[in-house]
């Protein structure tokens, strides 16, 4: 039997969608006769500090004898590449999307996360991506042959059709609060149809970065949408499970996704989305379900909420393209299966 280490920064237990998406491949590698092993690495990637790249350099040797080892991204693209050239055995790296085209980085520290990632991932015989996006941007702009690269989308589960009200109508947007989520802007956007009658719901941590979600609750507060939008916070799975189903629209104005795990909940559940193109974004919503607009063009977002607000027509025809995009995504089992057979390939 094949087995493999599979190595994370930080609480597995995390609700963000790179967390979910390690939890779900690790606990269904087993089913696939793949022994798997959860290590865990300090919580300060992609910034580690010297003590904990030591400590990692550690845990990483430590690894049982004959694993193949399974790098979350998070860490990957931050080890020095003497680091991981000196393990000396098999190693694949999993790619959320590259750590330095996170939005708000400044530039100096976006580059030089670009230059490690790069740097290392001369080192890992095999790389697992989480959309076609981000294979596209390592084989163009990293230079990595594509046969080194396997595409495992993250998976989706069956789940009932959204039902939503319709009066007012439910605005969704899932995500922990970041810059790179751009809720700012979509608040922009909102304050631009106050005419019509809607209400948003925003799910996701406010915890993961302090300054943007005060920034977020500031603007709000500035644009007078006190009573209409509400910042959920980090809720039980149940608690998610329940907006989606009560809501008539997803809205994602995220800057960049490396794939976008809300938007395929959002189509397995039959939801009309009004989405930016950013990242992979564009490729993960299919035309027909959603109003696309650039990243950070709040004049945009407007006008598409606003169609998407008034016209129920257009919102039925976007969440009938929408359930049956839903219904053909990969199932978590599918995403499991592919990166079983690249630890499988690379084993010794």
């Amino acid at each position: 039997m094949a087995e493999v280490a599979f190595a994370i920064p930080g609480d597995l237990a995390s609700p963000t969608g790179g967390y979910v998406y390690d939890r779900e491949v690790l606990a269904r590698l087993p089913d696939l006769g793949v022994r798997a092993h959860h290590l865990p690495l300090p919580d300060s990637f992609p910034e580690p500090s010297e003590a904990d790249l030591a400590e990692t350099a550690r845990r990483l040797a430590e690894a049982p004898a004959g694993a193949v080892l399974l790098v979350d991204g998070l860490a990957f693209g931050a080890l020095p590449p003497a680091l991981v050239a000196g393990l000396e055995r098999p190693i694949v790296a999993l790619v959320h999307h590259p750590l330095g085209l996170e939005p708000g980085l400044a530039p100096g520290r976006a580059a030089a996360l670009l230059a490690s990632e790069r740097a290392a991932l001369v080192h890992a015989p095999r790389v697992v991506v989480t959309s076609r996006a981000t294979a596209r941007i390592l084989v163009e702009d990293f230079g990595l042959p594509m046969a080194r690269v396997t595409i495992a989308e993250p998976g989706t589960e069956p789940a009932p059709r959204a039902h939503g009200t319709g009066s007012p109508v439910g605005l969704l947007a899932v995500g922990a609060v970041s810059p790179r989520k751009g809720f700012r802007v979509l608040v922009e956007a909102l304050s631009g149809v106050r005419d019509l009658d809607w209400r948003l719901t925003i799910a996701g941590a406010l915890d993961r970065a302090p300054d943007e979600a005060a920034a977020l609750r500031a603007a709000i507060r500035a644009a007078g949408l006190g009573e209409r939008v509400t910042l959920a916070g980090n809720i039980e799975r149940a608690d998610l499970d329940a907006l989606y189903a009560a809501a008539d629209v997803m809205v994602s104005p995220s800057l960049f996704e490396g794939y976008g795990m809300a938007l395929a909940e959002a189509l397995a559940r039959g939801l009309p989305l009004v989405a930016s193109t950013g990242g992979a974004a564009g490729d993960t919503v299919p035309d027909e379900a959603a109003l696309k607009v650039p990243p950070g063009d709040a004049g945009a977002l407007a006008e598409a909420l606003r169609l998407m607000i008034e016209d129920e027509a257009l919102r039925r025809a976007r969440a009938d393209a929408a359930w049956a995009a839903g219904q053909a995504l990969p199932r978590w089992s599918d995403t499991a299966r592919l990166i079983a057979n690249v630890i499988r390939e690379v084993a010794p």
